[in-house]
């Protein structure tokens, strides 16, 4: 069997982002005035949501969206201990123990490098990137794994939905609780509406609409594609504009970078090892403990980023510690697969 290989982009997300951050900086400081001006476009009085980051999130969140089939929830109870094992880590365990991994690094071990206020800008930032479970990169490890495709759309079309749900007042508790931070639920409301209800349900009504006039197969092979370079090319601009609104803070805070990627690298170990650990107990097939273990592990980070910006800020240090989450999202979960790919005998 020929190795599997991400394509150029995914392989070097990493490096694509350091460069974004590279010319965002540069642009922060070379046009300080423009990003001013475009720091300040909202919708609305009091929603905080930026418009050029919202409108590129779009972009960015919505080709996601298309490859999730929320009829596949349907077969639900046909195997559901990977399921459940996925929903208790995701939901009961990953926001609280980076919520506890926060708290330690930030108001206690790395506090003399970074200062209090940092520190709670710093917790809230993880917090919120915990609290979003992966969608789109999901399809990519569970690929890479062998993963059981059709189980890995209805671990992510579910956890979707408990997002809906469960992503606002999870933040809401765990920031208030792990912080002296004040969050504005609206705000939170706001942001779910705009970055998940939105974009899912125009996804799902395309996708609905398109299988239905010209075939699954035709949808997944010839219309989804169109959408990737699209969803790339937002992604990166996105980026370069919240390095552009954070220039004065990266200049000046390049050692928190690395700080911050500390607490989140474990905690991608830590959830990673209880779901491949737990599936393993109740005696999981490795083509569902392996993706389930890389949906515990990784972060929607698009939302996480959105989510960060419309209640501190994109010059904020909780929007800075979400950006941290895509510097090691690929790395860190190729590791993993090779971990998973390792052990598979463990599940014979």
């Amino acid at each position: 069997m020929p190795m599997k290989r991400l394509n150029v982009f995914e392989r070097y997300l990493t490096l694509w982002v350091g460069l974004c951050m590279v010319f965002g900086v540069a642009l922060g400081k070379a046009a300080p005035g423009l990003m001013e001006g475009l720091r300040a476009m909202e919708f609305g009085g009091g929603s905080r949501i930026n418009i050029p980051i919202a409108v590129l999130l779009w972009l960015m969140i919505y080709p996601m969206m298309l490859k999730v089939d929320f009829g596949s929830i349907l077969s639900v109870g046909k195997r559901p201990k990977g399921l459940l094992v996925t929903l208790f880590v995701n939901w009961l365990v990953k926001p609280f123990s980076m919520a506890l991994l926060g708290w330690v690094f930030f108001k206690h071990l790395f506090l003399p490098w970074i200062g209090p206020e940092l520190a709670e800008q710093y917790i809230a930032g993880v917090i919120i990137l915990a609290a979003a479970p992966c969608t789109a990169m999901v399809f990519v490890w569970s690929y890479l794994t062998d993963g059981d495709p059709a189980y890995t759309l209805v671990q992510v079309a579910l956890n979707d939905l408990v997002m809906l749900v469960a992503f606002a007042p999870l933040v809401k508790f765990l920031v208030s609780g792990a912080s002296s931070l004040t969050v504005p639920f609206m705000v939170l409301v706001y942001a779910v509406v705009v970055f998940i209800v939105i974009p899912l349900s125009a996804g799902a009504l395309t996708r609905a609409l398109l299988v239905r006039s010209h075939g699954r197969e035709w949808f997944e092979a010839a219309f989804l594609p169109r959408f990737h370079p699209v969803s790339v090319v937002a992604l990166l601009a996105t980026l370069v504009f919240i390095f552009a609104f954070q220039a004065d803070n990266i200049t000046g805070r390049s050692l928190h970078v690395a700080l911050i990627a500390v607490p989140i690298v474990l905690q991608v170990y830590f959830n990673a090892g209880l779901v491949y650990g737990l599936m393993r107990l109740f005696k999981v097939e490795f083509a569902v403990a392996a993706p389930g273990a890389l949906i515990g592990a990784s972060n929607f980070f698009e939302l996480a980023v959105a989510t960060a910006i419309a209640l501190f800020g994109p010059e904020s240090g909780a929007a800075l510690a979400t950006v941290v989450g895509v510097l090691v999202e690929v790395p860190v979960m190729l590791s993993v697969c090779g971990l998973c790919l390792r052990t598979r005998h463990w599940f014979d």
